[in-house]
């Protein structure tokens, strides 16, 4: 798909997430992400893995499990809305995600096989669509979104939270 959304293909919420992927080619850019991330997190260790920045803030392994659940969780509003689903979809709160996704118990490299295996299957899902499947739309968490926006949604919502490994944890 080589067409950048318009604003109002997207919660408004998630503007900050699309202005960071100038790219067009959006399944490429995927692509590309998923390899750069997991050489990223691979050349970590398991105890810089459970660092945080700050009291109260979430460890890397965290972090990682959050835009891994984001990324499902844009993967499903993007089936559905490229199939017709006409009920609106369910929002989800980041913060109790995190608390229940026991990230910080898990091994990095079982944490780095899912990203894994989560985007190859993103990957997948937007390189089977249908040149008309792109711009389906749908609602979900009381805001209308294309699959189109959503794709957008997923590449930069993973590269904010990639930056911010980068300049608050020092990963990278």
């Amino acid at each position: 798909m080589s067409n950048r959304p318009a604003a109002t293909e997207y919660p408004s919420y998630s503007q900050k997430y699309v202005d960071l992927v100038p790219e067009e080619d959006i399944v490429a850019a995927l692509e590309k992400q998923g390899r750069d991330t997991v050489a990223l997190l691979r050349s970590l260790t398991e105890e810089k893995a459970k660092s945080r920045y700050a009291p109260g803030k979430w460890s890397v392994k965290e972090v990682v499990r959050h835009f891994t659940d984001g990324e499902r969780v844009f993967d499903y509003r993007a089936l559905a809305f490229a199939r017709g689903e006409k009920a609106s979809l369910p929002g989800f709160d980041e913060n109790e995600y995190a608390a229940a996704s026991d990230a910080d118990s898990r091994s990095l490299r079982d944490l780095i096989d899912e990203y894994d295996a989560v985007r190859r299957s993103t990957v997948a899902l937007y390189r089977g669509m249908s040149r008309e499947a792109w711009t389906r739309s749908g609602t979900a968490n009381n805001n209308p979104a294309t699959v189109r926006g959503l794709a957008y949604v997923t590449l930069g919502h993973e590269r904010h939270h990639l930056k911010v490994l980068r300049e608050k944890y020092g990963v990278g």
